[in-house]
C-alpha cells in the first residue's frame, strides 16, 4: 500500500498527498467524502490546499487511513537543499 512521508510545509503540499492517497485507494471525490461524512466541496478544499476546518482534514485523514504525526521543524538537509536545484528545472538550456 501507498505510504505517505513526505514532509509538508505547505497547504498545497498537503492537498497533493491527499489527492495521490486518495487515487491510490481508487477513491473518487465523491466515494471519499461519503466515506468522511463529508462534502465534495471539503474534498476539494482540501486537495486544492485551500481553507479548511481541522475537524474536516481529520476526517478525511481518517477516511483513508491516515494518520497525523506532528514533528519539530529544522533545515533541510545538504540532500533536500541539493534537490530543490535539480527538481525538474531543466527546460533553461
Amino acid at each position: 500500500m501507498y505510504s505517505m512521508r513526505d514532509t509538508i510545509l505547505l497547504p498545497g503540499d498537503l492537498g497533493k498527498q491527499l489527492r495521490t492517497h486518495r487515487e491510490a485507494q481508487g477513491l473518487t471525490v465523491k466515494g471519499l467524502a461519503e466515506k468522511a461524512g463529508k462534502s465534495r466541496p471539503v474534498v476539494y478544499r482540501l486537495e486544492n490546499g485551500e481553507e479548511s476546518s481541522v475537524s474536516s482534514f481529520l476526517a478525511i485523514a481518517g477516511a483513508l487511513g491516515l494518520t497525523v504525526h506532528l514533528a519539530t521543524a529544522s533545515l533541510p538537509t545538504l540532500e533536500e537543499t541539493a534537490g530543490f536545484f535539480t527538481d525538474d528545472d531543466t527546460d533553461h538550456e
